[in-house]
């Protein structure tokens, strides 16, 4: 293929990937649908690409090297300290559970297809792991019940490096097994995986600790060993790179006194490129023959899957748990597969064909089958499920403050008081500790991150209040969750008449874009704050027959009020966006912020406003 035809084509996966990435952000799915539907369409369904054409002897590198990178981004997300509160329910799924569900889908592999044992067992272990990348967009259209949704979560991030462990584990026994001395080459496998991993991830823990590197080159460093290692491995033993980057991840993400965000934050973008064009170019290898081959048999094995190994590993898992029946029917119906075992099971199939196992190749057409099915016929069914068995959320009433300031934590105790739900979220970790104090739910990270796009628990979570001293950044956030919310639901702090009157019109940003003000468009940053650190409180007042509002009012007159939100009849909190408009009703509750005027203060009190 000429050098322009093979840039075009380049291109052009990049093109079609973005597509997909923004369709997947606009429909609420999981990305990886798209990308393997695109690469389908251009590849066995038109003939269009051919990727060992395209790349010809540079495709196996290129997808071992993005897998790699991929397995060790996944194990970067599992730091044991922050997952010492998962429940027992959440471990009990993801170790018997899984081990179920691997024994059942294994036997149902080789007695309904007619695999060998071996490819067996690494296609039973590859159909274990879901994901966050796939259970996240689904929870947000689903919205279960907070228990049920926090278990698919947990179980969502626990099982993507584990499991992924576990596949590469049963792949290089696998391997072993082949060799004429397979206890030795395991043990090799092993010994070199777990030292140089281990090793590997001490001296770039060491190396991230003492600042020997400048922050701007952390990121590269950390790809660069990782290539490295990898490549390192494979050449000492053969397939023991995997292992090692594996290994490698976990070690750096449980290493102490190692700040690793921005460099999740880096390997979570050049992931997003990988899988972008590593699942285009997957898709597009497969063969209409092959799906011919596995014929009725595979939609047998699907069914299997669906209906026999995921119930019988959730029930057996949560015997001794405290879900009811219908709780535990939900779990075993929701398990969408995902990014590990799409770029996992295509690597692994063409290093397989290479030893001889022929049987391998219809490895990539049987993974992406059962991941297309599982997340369109779960995306379909499992709210209509929810629904049906009682376990569905109503409509959502919490809160995601954006700052977890002064201000921002005033607000979200008086709101904490009413059964509502109430996240902070903030990159200063000094505020952050103080919302940890104070009994506060938190996020620490930037909420528009990638990061935040899988880790951000949104549960339960109604409405968005930009509470930060950075209006601009208040108006990209509340941009970025525009789509995920209602413009009714978003709410931003921001000094509309003080912006427009320094830079005019043109400059000021849409209502459209923002949501409704905070407060009032008048209401800035800088006025709350001075009035918190002056003494102001918060004061709730429920109203009645004998007290009205306007009683309030007459009440409150010589002070300064400032109404933050009321509480209907029904529990809810209505943020108040007009002052002008506010006319709470009787049996609600009235909840401002108010600070006792004197004769000292009226002057400072003008000039704060």
């Amino acid at each position: 293929m000429q050098a322009e035809t093979a840039a075009l084509w380049l291109a052009g996966i990049g093109v079609v990937g973005l597509a997909c990435q923004w369709l997947a952000w606009r429909l609420k799915l999981p990305a990886i649908l798209y990308l393997l539907l695109a690469g389908l369409l251009v590849g066995p369904v038109s003939g269009l690409l051919q990727p060992e054409q395209l790349l010809g002897d540079l495709l196996f590198p290129m997808v071992s090297l993005a897998v790699a990178v991929i397995l060790f981004e996944g194990s970067l997300t599992l730091n044991f300290r922050e997952i010492r509160g998962v429940s027992n329910t959440v471990w009990s799924i993801v170790t018997v559970g899984a081990v179920v569900s691997w024994g059942l889908t294994s036997s149902a592999t080789h007695y309904l297809l007619g695999f060998d044992w071996p490819l067996a067992l690494l296609f039973g272990s590859l159909t274990v792991v879901t994901g966050p990348t796939v259970i996240v967009p689904l929870l947000r259209t689903v919205r279960p019940s907070t228990r049920l949704a926090n278990i698919l979560r947990w179980e969502g991030i626990l099982i993507d490096p584990l499991g992924a462990l576990f596949v590469v584990m049963v792949y290089e026994f696998i391997v072993s097994s082949s060799e004429t001395h397979s206890l030795i080459v395991l043990a090799w496998i092993l010994l070199i995986g777990l030292g140089i991993g281990i090793v590997s991830g001490q001296l770039l823990a060491t190396v991230l600790r003492r600042g020997w590197l400048p922050e701007y080159l952390q990121p590269f460093a950390v790809l660069t060993m990782v290539l490295g290692v990898f490549a390192l491995s494979n050449h000492l033993e053969h397939e023991s790179g995997l292992l090692t980057v594996t290994v490698m991840g976990m070690w750096i993400a449980n290493a102490r006194g190692v700040d690793i965000k921005h460099i999740l934050h880096f390997k979570e973008h050049l992931t997003i490129l990988f899988i972008t064009g590593l699942f285009i170019l997957l898709a597009a290898r497969i063969k209409a023959d092959d799906f011919a081959t596995l014929g009725i048999s595979a939609l047998l094995l699907f069914v299997f899957i669906q209906l026999v190994s995921r119930p019988a590993s959730i029930f057996i898992a949560t015997l001794r748990s405290s879900l009811s029946f219908k709780e535990k029917s939900f779990l075993a119906w929701v398990a969408p597969r995902g990014i590990v075992a799409a770029s996992i099971s295509s690597l692994f199939a063409i290093k397989l064909d290479s030893l001889g196992m022929s049987e391998a190749a219809l490895l990539v057409p049987l993974t992406f089958m059962v991941i297309i099915g599982t997340v369109v016929l779960q995306s379909a069914s499992a709210r209509p499920m929810a629904v049906a068995l009682g376990l569905a959320e109503p409509a959502p009433k919490g809160f995601l403050i954006i700052g977890a300031n002064d201000v921002a934590r005033t607000l979200a105790l008086a709101i904490s008081k009413y059964d509502c739900r109430v996240m902070l979220t903030d990159s200063n970790w000094d505020y952050i500790r103080q919302a940890r104090m104070a009994g506060l739910e938190h996020y620490y990270g930037n909420p528009v991150s990638s990061h935040a796009d899988e880790y951000l628990n949104l549960i339960g979570i109604g409405h968005v209040v930009a509470l930060s001293p950075d209006r601009y950044f208040n108006i990209m956030a509340c941009m970025h969750f525009m789509n995920d919310f209602s413009d009714k639901r978003i709410f931003c702090l921001y000094d509309q008449a003080s912006s427009a009157s320094s830079n005019g019109d043109k400059h000021a940003v849409s209502e459209d874009y923002k949501g409704l003000p905070f407060l009032g468009s008048s209401v800035s940053y800088k006025k709350l704050a001075s009035l918190i650190n002056q003494g102001a409180e918060v004061r709730h007042t429920k109203l009645s027959d004998n007290y009205t509002y306007a009683d309030y009012r007459q009440t409150h007159a010589a002070n300064f009020v400032l109404p933050l939100f009321v509480v209907d009849g029904n529990g809810r909190v209505q943020i108040c966006h007009n002052s002008d408009h506010f006319a709470p009703k009787v049996g609600e509750t009235v909840v401002s912020l108010i600070k006792e005027q004197t004769a000292e203060n009226k002057v400072s009190e003008s000039k704060a406003t």
